[in-house]
C-alpha cells in the first residue's frame, strides 16, 4: 500500500504573498480538477485537559480574515471550543498529492454573518439544525427523526426558517498555513506560512 508521487514540486517562487491566497489558487485547482467535496476539511479541537477530537466539516467560507464553518454551538467541536480557541484544519487532497495544514485560533462569526449563511441552506438542512442536539446521545433513530418531524411541522416548505439560538459560524485566523506537495522518494515539498508578530507572513520550508 504504496503510491510513489510524481507531482512538478512547489517551490517559494510560486507562492503568492500570503496564504489565503495561495489557498485560493490551490482551491479552484482541485475544484477544477473534480474531486468530491473540495471543502472537505478534518477539524480537530482538545479540550481544556489537551484530549484532542477531528470531524470531517465542509469549508463555507474563506477570505483574508480566516476560514469559515457552521455548526451547533452546543457540539463536541464547539464546546471544546470555549475552553480551547486553538484548532487544527486539515485539507487532504488525496488525489492530487496535497494537502493543507492550518493552525489557528477560532471566534463565533458575527449572527449577521450566520443568518445570511442559514437563509442560503435548503429548506431541510435549515430544518434539521432545529431538530438536531449535535453530540448528545440519542435513544435511536425513530427519536431522531421524530424530532425532524416536529420541526418541519412548525416550518412548511417555502416558509422562511429562523436561524436557531443555539447553532452558527467559527471563524479560524490563521497563526500557520503549510502547503504539502507530494514528490518523488518521500522528499515532498512543505512550504509554511508563519505570522509575523505585528504584520504579514515569512516562508519557511520543512524537512519531509
Amino acid at each position: 500500500m504504496r503510491a510513489q508521487y510524481q507531482s512538478t514540486g512547489l517551490a517559494e517562487e510560486d507562492l503568492a504573498t500570503d496564504p489565503y491566497e495561495q489557498f485560493g489558487r490551490w482551491f479552484a485547482q482541485t475544484a477544477a480538477s473534480g474531486l468530491h467535496e473540495p471543502n472537505a476539511m478534518i477539524v480537530s479541537t482538545a479540550d481544556a485537559a489537551g484530549r484532542p477530537s477531528s470531524r470531517t466539516v465542509l469549508l463555507k467560507a474563506y477570505d483574508g480574515r480566516g476560514f469559515v464553518f457552521y455548526t451547533n454551538y452546543g457540539s463536541r467541536k464547539a464546546r471544546e471550543i470555549a475552553e480551547n480557541t486553538h484548532v487544527s484544519l486539515l485539507f487532504p487532497w488525496h488525489p492530487m498529492a496535497r494537502q493543507v495544514i492550518v493552525t489557528g485560533t477560532a471566534a463565533r462569526v458575527a449572527p449577521e454573518e450566520t443568518a445570511a449563511y442559514f437563509r442560503s441552506r435548503p429548506h431541510g438542512s435549515q430544518i434539521g439544525a432545529w431538530a438536531s442536539a449535535q453530540s448528545t446521545v440519542a435513544a435511536s433513530r425513530a427519536e431522531i427523526d421524530e424530532a425532524y418531524e416536529r420541526a418541519a411541522a412548525r416550518w412548511a416548505e417555502g416558509e422562511e426558517v429562523p436561524v436557531p439560538p443555539q447553532w452558527g459560524g467559527f471563524r479560524v485566523t490563521a497563526e500557520t498555513v503549510e502547503f504539502w506537495q507530494g514528490r518523488e522518494h518521500r522528499l515532498h515539498d512543505r512550504l509554511r506560512y508563519v505570522r509575523r508578530e505585528g504584520a504579514g507572513w515569512r516562508v519557511e520550508r520543512l524537512c519531509p
